[in-house]
């Protein structure tokens, strides 16, 4: 049996139907993923596939996307089945029509929606993967704790293993000690978060309608999120007026800009390489000035 028709049976069994594959086609699966529209007598799926040992990076992600579908704040595709044959890992789900008309105000105010699900802790259920690195969320009831063991301190080990810069390493390890300057007057709480809001994980249907996908959940403060919207491409004005005006974000909000968006960018560095190194630096000189002014 191959892999399409090991996939078939599963939605089958899944959907309690016959389905039958029509037409595979492969499709953009982003820089981690292979990816596959599936055409079949049951309607159109999409379909993730990765190895095999990566079978737990799908599990997880299946879980958060059922977390954000569950709030209903905006469209998110429906998880169908998952599973692992001949050495791949797949994960199908609804296809969703995009591109269609963008309405950045919209977007902006299901954000908000999304947001105002309240975790009792910061962290998640379950640790999963940011790209294809794995992405620690331990329960923690202080939101600088949670970010430096669960999001600074690994990106500066893996910094380290991969022979980034000496001076990186120091200041990222002095940004470590003095994390909690950031917070003197901020107290964030835990917001349930899409995780890695970049403009390639969201789209607009043909409706008009947002939608959220490739997520990497967790319960955290809401500003990682927006501060992600602006790393690479951006939603635009209209969609920040209408989070802010949905739920003002706190003065400081620009400064941790940069301090969250340092996690992606070692992240990248982590799994690019290239100038990401020379990026974090700057961004690391920014923070630490920040302490001096």
């Amino acid at each position: 049996m191959d892999l399409i028709t090991a996939i078939a049976a599963s939605l089958s069994a899944t959907l309690k139907r016959p389905v039958r594959i029509e037409t595979s086609q492969s499709v953009s699966g982003g820089s981690i993923n292979s990816a596959l529209s599936l055409e079949t007598t049951a309607g159109r799926f999409f379909i993730k596939i990765n190895k095999a040992h990566l079978a737990d990076m799908f599990a997880a992600e299946a879980d958060g996307l059922e977390a954000l579908k569950s709030t209903d704040a905006m469209k998110v595709p429906r998880v169908i089945a998952l599973g692992t044959h001949a050495g791949f890992s797949w994960l199908a789900m609804e296809f969703m029509d995009l591109g269609g008309p963008a309405h950045p105000a919209r977007f902006g105010e299901a954000l908000a929606r999304l947001h105002l699900q309240r975790g009792d802790t910061f962290g998640w259920q379950r640790n999963n993967t940011i790209g294809s690195t794995p992405q620690c969320n331990t329960p923690h009831a202080d939101w600088v704790e949670f970010w430096r063991h669960c999001r600074l301190g690994p990106q500066l080990e893996f910094a380290h293993r991969d022979g980034a810069p000496r001076a990186l390493i120091a200041a990222g390890e002095r940004l470590y000690e003095a994390l909690p300057a950031f917070f003197t007057d901020y107290r964030p709480e835990p917001s349930l978060l899409h995780g890695d809001l970049w403009s390639g994980n969201w789209g607009f249907e043909r409706t008009g309608e947002p939608v959220l996908f490739d997520p990497a959940v967790y319960y955290g403060d809401r500003e990682t999120d927006i501060a992600m919207t602006g790393l690479f491409g951006s939603p635009g004005r209209e969609f920040y007026a209408a989070y802010d005006a949905a739920w003002p974000l706190d003065p400081g909000y620009q400064v941790r800009t940069t301090l969250y968006n340092l996690y992606h960018i070692l992240n990248h560095h982590h799994l690019f390489g290239g100038g990401y190194a020379t990026q974090a630096q700057r961004m690391l000189a920014v923070l630490l000035a920040e302490l001096e002014a």
